[in-house]
């Protein structure tokens, strides 16, 4: 079965673009002849519960929450003084989906700096804003599970933690 196994009951995974949720259940269903094993995760967020196909798992980039050596080093990148990429909103917009699809917790926090940094010079297109939304809660679930903290904790080490680099922890859409 590969990889798709190693998610057990009581797991905390992240579902990208969804956030942070926590294995309830495996079960199996069944599609005529075929059947199909689902991981059934409950998120944290609004607590939703979504069915995953183990089929799908690599499909829609189910992880394990990200350990706090990461988070340490996702934090530190947050911190540092960038200069601004320009490119074409399309562009950035298709590249940005993909690394927060795909790209863990690192790719969402390269889309989060960057949509903070594009924000401060101009206002962001609707769809980038729902972005940066879906990174900014992200990052404060993910970050406050790694480093075992509360997520209000976790808001003032991510507002300190910007302000290294001269920029604004953006509010909740």
């Amino acid at each position: 079965m590969g990889p798709c196994t190693t998610f057990h009951i009581g797991d905390k995974v992240v579902y990208p673009n969804h956030g942070v949720g926590t294995i309830e259940n495996i079960s199996t269903r069944s599609f005529g002849s075929q059947s199909e094993r689902f991981y059934l995760l409950r998120l944290t967020y609004n607590s939703l519960t979504v069915m995953v196909p183990f089929s799908h798992v690599s499909d829609v980039g189910l992880r394990k929450v990200t350990k706090a050596t990461e988070a340490n080093r996702v934090l530190a990148f947050l911190s540092t003084v960038d200069r601004k990429r320009t490119q074409d909103w399309k562009d950035r917009f298709k590249e940005n989906s993909e690394k927060m699809r795909v790209g863990g917790l690192s790719g969402v926090s390269e889309v989060f700096k960057e949509l903070v940094m594009l924000q401060t010079g101009k206002p962001l297109s609707f769809r980038e804003k729902k972005m940066l939304d879906c990174a900014r809660r992200m990052l404060i679930t993910e970050i406050s599970i790694a480093r075992n903290m509360s997520e209000k904790c976790a808001i003032e080490l991510l507002t300190k933690t910007l302000a290294k680099a001269n920029l604004p922890m953006p509010e909740a859409m």
